[in-house]
Parts: C-alpha cells; sequence; structure tokens
C-alpha cells in the first residue's frame, strides 16, 4: 500500500496572482480630480493664486452647458442645487469660458446672489 502525501498548497502561484491583482487596480484606478465636467477656454489673468482649503462647491459655465460639482445640469436643476446649500459661507468656485455672454454670466451670478451665496471665487488662467 502506498503512502499519500499531504497535499500542500502552492503559495507562489497565489502570491503571483495578488501581486498582479493589485498592480492591476493601482494602474487601472483615477485619482480624484477637480470634479470638472465641462472642457473651457479660461482667460487670462495677472492675479495671484489662492489657495483654499475647505470644501467648495464647483460651477462651470459654457456657452450652451452649466456643470454643477462635476455634473452637467439645466438652470433650473442649478437654481434646485443652490436651494439646497445650507451653509452660506461655503467657497464656490466658478469656472467661466472666456466666450460667455455676459447676460448668462449675470443670471448664474443672480442665482447664487439669491440664495445668499457671497462667498465666489472666479477661475482664471496665468497670464504669460
Amino acid at each position: 500500500m502506498k503512502r499519500r502525501e499531504p497535499l500542500q498548497l502552492e503559495m507562489t502561484p497565489l502570491i503571483d496572482v495578488v501581486f498582479i491583482l493589485i498592480i492591476f487596480f493601482i494602474v487601472t484606478s483615477i485619482f480624484k480630480k477637480e470634479e470638472l465636467a465641462l472642457l473651457l477656454n479660461l482667460p487670462s489673468s495677472n492675479a495671484q493664486k489662492l489657495d483654499i482649503e475647505e470644501e467648495r462647491i464647483t460651477i462651470e459655465l459654457s456657452e450652451e452647458q452649466i456643470a454643477f460639482g462635476g455634473k452637467e445640469v439645466t438652470l433650473e436643476l442649478l437654481e434646485e442645487a443652490l436651494k439646497k446649500i445650507t451653509d452660506k459661507k461655503r467657497v464656490i468656485i466658478i469656472r467661466i469660458d472666456e466666450e460667455v455672454i455676459y447676460k448668462r454670466i449675470v443670471l448664474v451670478l443672480d442665482m447664487l446672489q439669491k440664495n445668499g451665496l457671497h462667498n465666489l471665487t472666479l477661475v482664471t488662467i496665468k497670464d504669460k
């Protein structure tokens, strides 16, 4: 009668598979960037860079589109979202394409004022 050897689990292939999975998840993961939804051509300015550490809300405005918090919305949805903001001292970052007509900008600024949101920051690119 032959004696059976006890079964052993080979660890080397298991470790290889685990490392490959770890590498796969690191390479394919998306690190959180700013919540930007629209591709905008920002105006240039000589203003100093301002670092904002606290939680902020981002509004993007192009000629035809509006984005709030990284998601494209309509004017009505933007107004509803602004009404839901309870912390009125929260920083509002506004990114506006340089081709947007003034009337459209005023419309968004009126919505912000109507909802008591006055802590605004306009984003530009550094003048060359």
